[in-house]
């Protein structure tokens, strides 16, 4: 195969996977060129969404005539304790961008005002998918309120607004209620997300000058693990240029994300084994393609295109041997079952956001809102496999903080394959961040998380949560944020040892 080239070799790697046995190549029993839909139409059957359409293209350019940034404050109907309560108190504000470097795309965004202070830092929150909206986080994570049963707000005691002014946006285009009339307008890979959103912080904070001074925050979960790294990197390189409004970007959070796929992959059969998932036999078999998955990733490399297809379809065949050997688990939560086919019900998402009077206190229009764009997936495929570790030791040599958080039981972004990557990442502090002692993240006196921390490096470990820790552990998340950006992570977990140890 010396001979081969780049093409014809990806080629046969997939070629060899598609003549393996079933025990070994599980997620080939229907054909490869179905698996991509199947995926991205299984994650969003588990979460129990169900859009209208795939994504968000419209006949008409809407956004024809119109200013840049076009933001309106709104009072969400149905907020439980909220009466009397002016749009000035509340602080919350929703809007559309025209992306600059777009066709006739608009990303639509939801910002709320700090509960504490403008003088706050400004977060932004990234869900992943790829192709889901944020608003998932908003109203089942992190956002000032959640969504009862009955349709009704209930305020989020321990919501990210308590410690930020927090921006939740819908990306890429087409997903949430972002949309454009142009399908020139979807994004393949993280140049094209990264630089929309570079865009997009830039016109915001030229609508809230006021703000731009203030610490500034990149987070999010699952994919975001690509779209973080990219974006930071993006703000990096903008302010090193000089271009526009320097942002004040301090650090970047990625919780249980896709970061560094070959290794995370390779963590697989570990994890589930360790957690008594699989036997040491079944995971001996399984890990018999974890060969052709590492050279598959690294042929794909940072801006592979075909090879990325072929590292996407042999590696993703660990994870379904795996789901096939464990049955009906709950992926994102391996303490749960999945009944039928749904893991988490946010059924209520969609009702919610469809009401006539919320869509019109919003200001969207007859946009449709799209909760997990099938088209969005399989538009970033040949994003998947690549490494976004690669762009990150720049910004840590630079004092850019980064914060890895991942819930022990999830499965699908493992806490282990998250730990790998931090500790194999080449950067000055590699050899004492991999000799520092794990020490207990405590809130309220008790261990909720272990801890690695050394200069703007931080891993921890979080316990009793699963792929969503702001859903599963809320205090725990808050007071995360909070001390990691206040610069306390570390010291207040080692003050808390000290006194209980003191007593």
């Amino acid at each position: 195969m010396k001979n081969s080239s780049p093409t014809i070799y990806p080629l046969f790697l997939v070629f060899i996977v598609l003549l393996s046995p079933p025990s070994t190549a599980v997620a080939f029993l229907r054909p490869p060129s179905e698996l991509p839909l199947i995926s991205a139409e299984k994650l969003i059957r588990d979460l129990n969404l169900f859009p209208n359409g795939p994504i968000n293209i419209v006949d008409d350019d809407l956004t024809r005539d119109t200013p840049r940034l076009v933001e309106r404050r709104f009072h969400l109907p149905n907020l439980f304790g909220s009466d009397g309560v002016s749009l000035e108190d509340l602080g919350h504000h929703a809007g559309y961008y025209k992306i600059q470097h777009s066709h006739s795309a608009r990303m639509f965004y939801f910002f709320f005002e700090s509960r504490n202070s403008t003088e706050d830092p400004v977060v932004i929150w990234l869900t992943g998918g790829p192709g889901c909206s944020s608003e998932m986080a908003l109203f089942y994570e992190n956002g000032p309120f959640t969504i009862a049963s009955n349709l009704s707000l209930v305020r989020n005691e321990y919501g990210w607004d308590k410690v930020s002014n927090i921006i939740f946006v819908d990306q890429p285009i087409g997903t949430g209620f972002s949309y454009s009339s142009d399908r020139k307008d979807i994004r393949h890979d993280e140049k094209g997300v990264s630089n929309d959103l570079y865009d997009f912080i830039q016109d915001f904070f030229k609508e809230h000058p006021e703000l731009a001074k203030n610490d500034f925050y990149i987070t999010g979960e699952s994919y975001a693990g690509h779209y973080i790294p990219a974006f930071a990197a993006r703000v990096y390189r903008g302010n090193k240029a000089n271009e526009g409004i320097y942002v004040n970007l301090k650090g970047f959070a990625i919780g249980n994300g896709l970061t560094d796929p070959a290794i995370q992959y390779g963590a697989y059969a570990d994890y589930a084994m360790d957690m008594g998932m699989i036997t040491q036999s079944q995971h001996d078999r399984i890990n018999k393609i974890l060969p052709l998955c590492e050279t598959a990733v690294k042929l794909c490399g940072t801006n592979g295109t075909l090879s990325c297809m072929a590292a996407y379809i042999v590696c993703n065949s660990i994870f379904t041997s795996i789901i096939a050997r464990v049955g009906d688990v709950n992926y994102y939560d391996i303490r749960k079952k999945c009944v039928g086919s749904l893991c988490y019900d946010f059924s209520n998402l969609e009702k919610f956001l469809n009401q006539e009077s919320v869509r019109s206190s919003l200001g969207v229009g007859d946009i449709e809102f799209v909760s997990c764009s099938t088209a969005v997936y399989q538009a970033m495929l040949m994003d998947w496999m690549r490494n976004l570790e690669a762009g990150i030791p720049a910004l840590l040599e630079d004092g850019v903080k980064l914060l890895v958080y991942a819930g022990e039981y999830d499965l699908i972004c493992n806490w282990l394959g998250n730990s790998r990557w931090v500790h194999d990442m080449e950067w000055s502090g590699k050899e004492e961040f991999a000799a520092t002692t794990e020490v207990p993240f405590e809130v309220d006196g008790s261990e909720a998380g272990l801890l690695t921390s050394h200069g703007p490096l931080s891993f921890l470990k979080v316990h009793d949560a699963g792929h969503m820790v702001p859903m599963d552990q809320p205090k725990a998340a808050v007071e995360m944020l909070k001390r990691w950006m206040d610069g306390s992570l570390k010291e207040q977990t080692a003050d808390a040892k000290a006194l209980v140890s003191s007593i």
